[in-house]
């Protein structure tokens, strides 16, 4: 079963960027990277754009906005379905793969955002314990 709404895609991708964003050692390694990128999920018809903070913030190191209007340009962009995302954040959705038979769609760096995924990868433990206790309907 899939994401009962966009609003509860939403409310669980916002909760992934916030791990990300305040982690001790994933946070400033994201930002010290300085990728930006657009994400489009066109089966929720949304679109999050997520950058560096020009700085840290009560822990952030990330900012992102649901919107086109944002005031920074986007390296990578990439398409896919929520599914997608939400096995790619449990650990099963191997990227290259997915770009390979087109699951996901890029265009910009992408060489530089699948540098980002060894940086990522702290999260998918952590993202798969927030599925069990609060969206077990997602669990892959």
């Amino acid at each position: 079963m899939g994401f009962r709404s966009t609003s509860e895609f939403r409310e669980v991708m916002d909760q992934v960027f916030e791990m990300m964003s305040t982690d001790e050692d994933m946070g400033p390694r994201l930002r010290e990277a300085e990728v930006p990128q657009r994400f489009d999920f066109p089966d929720m018809d949304l679109v999050v754009n997520i950058a560096h903070a020009p700085e840290v913030r009560d822990g952030h190191h990330l900012r992102w906005e649901w919107s086109n209007d944002v005031d920074w340009d986007c390296e990578v962009e990439m398409r896919m379905d929520s599914d997608v995302a939400n096995r790619y954040f449990q650990g099963e959705e191997n990227v290259a793969l997915a770009i390979a038979r087109r699951r996901i769609k890029t265009s910009g760096n992408v060489k530089k955002a699948l540098a980002l995924i060894p940086i990522t990868k702290p999260l998918f433990p952590r993202y798969r314990e927030l599925l069990e206790e609060r969206y077990p309907h997602l669990v892959a």
